[in-house]
C-alpha cells in the first residue's frame, strides 16, 4: 500500500515540461523537471535520467523528480516504446541511421532508444526501474561515457529467466511462454495484487488501456532471456546502486548477491516493488548521496 493517498497520478508535475523526444523507434513521451535555481547554485547538480519499467510510465517518478530538483538535479523521464503515451513508438518506427528497424520490441530497439535519449544531453545518472534496469545495464556497458552512475531499481537480480524466484509466479516460470506470462502479469496488475490505493489503481488501469499488448508480450520474452553482463557492469568505474523494497517480487537476499556481483551498494526500503512510489524520500536520499560521490561529467 502506498504511504501517500489521494494523488492524481495523471496530473502534471509542477514546473515540469511535457514534450516528445525523437528516438530511433519513433517519438517518446517525456517529462523534464529542472533543478531548483537556489539548489543548483549550491549543490553538485547534474542530469538524472529515470527509466520506467514494463507497463510503467514517466509518472512513476512523479514523487521522486521534485525531490531531485530540490537537491539541485535536473531530471527527465520517458514512456518507453509501446508504453502509455509512447504507444506509437516501436518496431514500426524510424530506424537509426545505417540500421534496419527492429522486427519486435527487442533489446536493440530499447538500447537504441535509450542511447539516443542520453546522447541528447550531458552524461547522466541513470536509474533503470525493473525491466528498464536491464536496458540501463546494456547502455552502460556499450556507451559508458554517457553514464555517470547506475541505479538498478527493483531490477531482476541475475540473468537468464528473470522470473525465477518471483514469489507468485517463479515456481512455474519455466513451463510457459511469454504470452502466458504476460497474461498472468497483466491479470495481477489489473486485479491489484500489489495492493495499491484506489487512486493509483485507477491510473494504472487507464495506462494499461493505452499500452500496446504486443510490447508487453515481446518484453516479457526479453525478461525471460536476460543477457549476462555482470562482469562488464562490475568493471564500470562509476558508482552503482541496487535499490529494492523489503517486500519486492524477488527476495532481498537475491538482490544482495546480485549487488555484490556487480560491485554495487544495496539500498533496502520499507516498500514492495515500487520504492519510487512508496518510499520516495528514502530512495532519493540514497540517489543524491550516490550522485555526489560520482566523478564530475567534466572528468
Amino acid at each position: 500500500m502506498s504511504e501517500r493517498t489521494g494523488i492524481d497520478w495523471a496530473a502534471p508535475v509542477a514546473g515540469a515540461r511535457y514534450h516528445g523526444v525523437r528516438v530511433p523507434s519513433g517519438t517518446l513521451a517525456a517529462v523534464t523537471l529542472p533543478a531548483d535555481p537556489d539548489a543548483a547554485r549550491n549543490g553538485v547538480g547534474g542530469r538524472v535520467v529515470l527509466l520506467p519499467g514494463l507497463t510503467g510510465s514517466k509518472e512513476d517518478f512523479a514523487l521522486v523528480m521534485p525531490l531531485l530538483a530540490h537537491a539541485g538535479f535536473d531530471s527527465e523521464s520517458v514512456d518507453l516504446a509501446g508504453q502509455y503515451e509512447s504507444a506509437g513508438a516501436g518496431p514500426r518506427g524510424v530506424a537509426a541511421a545505417g540500421t534496419s528497424p527492429s522486427p519486435s520490441y527487442d533489446y536493440p530497439l530499447y538500447l537504441a532508444d535509450v542511447t539516443a535519449l542520453l546522447e541528447a544531453g550531458e552524461p547522466a545518472h541513470v536509474v533503470g526501474y525493473s525491466f528498464a534496469g536491464i536496458v540501463a545495464q546494456l547502455v552502460a556497458v556499450t556507451r559508458p561515457e554517457l553514464v555517470r552512475s547506475l541505479t538498478l531499481l527493483s531490477t531482476p537480480p541475475g540473468y537468464g529467466n528473470g522470473f525465477r524466484g518471483v514469489s507468485w509466479i517463479g515456481w512455474a516460470s519455466g513451463t510457459f511462454g511469454p504470452r502466458v506470462a504476460a497474461t498472468l502479469m497483466l491479470w495481477g496488475v489489473r486485479n491489484n495484487l500489489n495492493r495499491v490505493d484506489a487512486d493509483r489503481l485507477a491510473f494504472v488501469r487507464a495506462r494499461l488501456g493505452a499500452t500496446r499488448r504486443d510490447s508487453v508480450d515481446d518484453t516479457i520474452a526479453l525478461m525471460m532471456a536476460i543477457p549476462d553482463v555482470r562482469d562488464a557492469v562490475a568493471a564500470l568505474p562509476v558508482p552503482k546502486l541496487v535499490a529494492v523494497g523489503r517486500h519486492d517480487l524477488w527476495p532481498v537476499r537475491r538482490h544482495a548477491r546480485f549487488a555484490a556481483s556487480i560491485g554495487a551498494e544495496l539500498g533496502v526500503y520499507g516498500a514492495g516493488h515500487s520504492p519510487n512510489e512508496t518510499a520516495p524520500a528514502a530512495l532519493t536520499a540514497d540517489l543524491v548521496r550516490l550522485y555526489r560521490a560520482a566523478p564530475s561529467s567534466a572528468e
